[in-house]
C-alpha cells in the first residue's frame, strides 16, 4: 500500500506544468561620472580617459553574468542619448534618467560615480628627480613602490523609470595591493589609453592593481542591484498596434515606448480573416484572425517601433501587433 502512495505521489508531481518563470527587468546603465577624480585619472594616463565608460561597461558585464537583469546594449543607450541631446550633468538627475530609461522601455535606470580612483600607498618617496616623465603616467607617488595599494570607490542608484523613484542606493569598494609594481604593471602597458579610452574588460587591464581593485568594486556593485530586483514592481502593459510599413522582414510599427513596447520584445502579428456578426443586430460578435508570424523589436522610440519579422505568413500594412 505505501508503495502504492509513492508512485501515486510522484505520477501527481510529474504531471504539474512546471512553474512559468518570470520575465527579467529590464535594466539600462549609464555611464558613471568622473568629475570627483577627473585629475587624478589625468594623473594616472597622462590624459584625459574615460573611466565612466569603462566602469559601465565592466559593471554591464557583470549583471549580465549574474542573470538576474535584462541588460540593455550600450548602442541603444547612446542612439537615444544622441537624438535626445541629454549632456552629462543631465544623466546624473533621476527624472532625466527616467526619462531616458521610458523612451528605452526598460524597467529602472542604474546611473552612478566614481568618487575614488588611484592610488594610496605606504611610501611614496622614490626621489622626484627619479620620477621625470613617469610621474604623470602612473600616478602620484612614482613606481616601483615597495608596497602599492590601488583603490576604487563607486556609488549607484537605480532609479524607477515610471517613477523617478530611487529603489536602491549602493556603494562599493575595490582594493589590491601589491609589491614591487605601479597601479598599472612594472611597465605601464596594461592601462594604455588609445584616443582617450581604456579596455578595462581586457586581460592586460585586469592583472594590474588597478584592475582588480576596478573589478572588485564592480563585482560589489553588480552583486548589490542584483538584490534589488524584488523591489521593482511588475508592469503587466497590453501592446495593441499596427504594422505601419513592411521593407522586407523589416517592419515599423504604429506603437513605441508610450504604448509600452520594448526592445527586445517579441509581438504577434495577426489579421483578420473575417467578423462574425449578430444577425439580428449586425453588432460584430467576434473577429476570427489568423497568425502571420512574429515580430522582435529592435528600436524603440515614443511613437513607433523597428522590428525583424519571422514566420511563414507575409506581413501587410495594417495587420494586427499585440503582445498576447
Amino acid at each position: 500500500m505505501f508503495r502504492k502512495i509513492q508512485l501515486l505521489l510522484l505520477t501527481t508531481v510529474l504531471a504539474m506544468p512546471a512553474t512559468a518563470q518570470a520575465p527579467k527587468k529590464r535594466v539600462a546603465i549609464l555611464d558613471f561620472d568622473y568629475a570627483t577624480v577627473h585629475t587624478y585619472v589625468s594623473s594616472i594616463w597622462g590624459t584625459n580617459v574615460d573611466v565612466g565608460k569603462g566602469v559601465a561597461d565592466l559593471l554591464v558585464e557583470k549583471m549580465v553574468n549574474s542573470g538576474v537583469y535584462s541588460v540593455i546594449e550600450r548602442k541603444a543607450i547612446d542612439k537615444i542619448l544622441a537624438e535626445q541631446n541629454f549632456s552629462n550633468s543631465d544623466r546624473t538627475d533621476a527624472s532625466t534618467a527616467a526619462k531616458i530609461g521610458k523612451i528605452l522601455g526598460v524597467d529602472a535606470i542604474v546611473m552612478g560615480s566614481i568618487t575614488q580612483f588611484g592610488r594610496d600607498d605606504k611610501q611614496t618617496n622614490i626621489g622626484g628627480a627619479a620620477l621625470g616623465g613617469v610621474r604623470s603616467r602612473f600616478g602620484i607617488g612614482g613606481v616601483g613602490l615597495k608596497s602599492a595599494k590601488a583603490v576604487v570607490a563607486l556609488t549607484a542608484r537605480m532609479v524607477n523609470t515610471n517613477t523617478a523613484e530611487i529603489l536602491a542606493a549602493v556603494t562599493a569598494q575595490g582594493e589590491s595591493k601589491r609589491s614591487g609594481t605601479g597601479l598599472l604593471g612594472a611597465g605601464g602597458s596594461s592601462g594604455t589609453a588609445v584616443g582617450g579610452v581604456v579596455d578595462m574588460k581586457s586581460t592586460n587591464f585586469a592583472s594590474s592593481i588597478l584592475g582588480e581593485a576596478v573589478n572588485a568594486a564592480t563585482a560589489s556593485l553588480a552583486t548589490q542591484l542584483g538584490s534589488s530586483a524584488a523591489r521593482l514592481p511588475t508592469t503587466v502593459v497590453q501592446v495593441n498596434g499596427m504594422v505601419a510599413d513592411v521593407s522586407g522582414d523589416t517592419l515599423i510599427l504604429n506603437v513605441g515606448s508610450k504604448a509600452g513596447v520594448r526592445v527586445g520584445d517579441q509581438l504577434k502579428i495577426m489579421r483578420e480573416n473575417r467578423s462574425i456578426k449578430d444577425p439580428a443586430t449586425g453588432r460584430v460578435l467576434r473577429r476570427v484572425e489568423d497568425a502571420v508570424g512574429t515580430v522582435r523589436i529592435t528600436e524603440v522610440d515614443e511613437a513607433s517601433a523597428v522590428g525583424k519579422f519571422s514566420g511563414a505568413g507575409k506581413p501587410q500594412v495594417k495587420d494586427t501587433v499585440r503582445n498576447n
